[in-house]
């Protein structure tokens, strides 16, 4: 319990650890809730047949009133009534999504997006504890520290907004636990270290963008593991610190429709193999220490509408295909 108290210290805990309540009392086979609420924003009053969940409540009772004394609730701006998940006729909260579980009248919280609020602090813990989600967003806001290991808890999870923030530390390789996951985005924080070469065992990833942050390590280290990456379409690797070159072994992830490489400090040759990846359309290489020439087959490939290369050590005559420009993708589910 110490645990929830500590990341009850900001006020995205006030947002999220309602929803946390919802979906740990629903895991009770017996349940009875009643409420006498003064203020329409937290419990005053709840009898539960659970005493994990008594005890769990007591605690959010008294964080939500230091919360509410020392920041007001400048954050929850669309609460009306009790119960997150709407109750009667008012709706559900703003940025929560209920849904209802099988065979029952019980509803969990399976989204949660509270994004472009300035929301400042650790990322909260108690996220983790609603095991029911398959959509967390918390981009655009001033959440900063580490990613923690705990967010492999989320199995049911298939997109984590993370990127627009103030992260600190490495990538958390038990993001590999998560076996749905689909999106990952993390671009635009502070990370440092290895991209975790697990992630290829995602056999559902299809997006994954760690560009600008501060990362390191090669390619050929990220693609290690026999049959990584098996879905994934579009890798973001710009705006770091990456080295070596690029292995022609990333031929081997077919599925590949964008890569971008560009501001690293990548060097060596372009292999022919890359050319043969057979929906590759965007291309970006520039800005990087690469030489040699580009192959002729990219010039000849049926999907491959722009190939930036400037800022290279490339051979004379070397010339790109199309311009820079805002890419429009035919994948447009993680485009918010």
């Amino acid at each position: 319990m110490a645990t929830h108290l500590r990341f009850l210290s900001s006020a995205f805990h006030l947002f999220i650890i309602v929803p946390l309540l919802l979906s740990d009392v629903v895991l009770c086979k017996t349940l009875k809730r009643d409420g006498d609420f003064s203020d329409p924003f937290f419990f005053s009053l709840i009898y539960l047949k659970c005493d994990a969940v008594k005890e769990l409540i007591s605690l959010v009772v008294k964080a939500l009133n230091e919360i509410k004394a020392s920041l007001g609730w400048r954050v929850v701006y669309a609460w009306v009534g009790d119960d997150p998940c709407g109750d009667g006729d008012l709706p559900p909260w703003s940025g929560v999504t209920c849904s209802t579980v099988s065979g029952s009248d019980y509803r969990v919280v399976t989204e949660l997006e509270v994004y472009a609020v300035s929301i400042v602090g650790p990322f909260p813990l108690a996220v983790t504890n609603l095991v029911d989600l398959t959509r967390l967003n918390l981009r655009w806001n001033k959440l900063q520290d580490a990613i923690p290991p705990e967010i492999g808890e989320l199995k049911q999870l298939t997109h984590l907004y993370l990127s627009f923030n103030n992260f600190k530390g490495e990538i958390p390789k038990e993001l590999a636990n998560l076996p749905e996951l689909r999106y990952l985005q993390l671009h635009e924080n502070r990370l440092i270290g290895r991209i975790p070469p697990e992630l290829g065992t995602l056999s559902n990833l299809r997006h994954l963008d760690v560009g600008n942050n501060h990362l390191v390590g090669t390619i050929r280290e990220l693609i290690r593991i026999e049959g990584c990456f098996p879905a994934l379409r579009n890798l973001y690797l710009n705006n770091n610190y990456l080295t070596g070159g690029v292995p022609s072994q990333l031929a081997n992830l077919t599925n590949l429709e964008i890569l971008y490489l560009s501001y690293n400090k990548m060097s060596g040759v372009i292999p022919f193999g890359l050319a043969h990846i057979p929906r590759l359309t965007y291309l970006y290489l520039d800005h990087n220490q690469f030489s040699g020439r580009i192959p002729d087959t990219f010039y000849k490939h049926p999907f491959l509408k722009e190939m930036y290369i400037e800022g290279n050590s490339f051979r004379p005559g070397v010339k790109s295909i199309g311009d820079h420009k805002v890419l429009e993708l035919a994948d447009s589910e993680f485009v918010f």
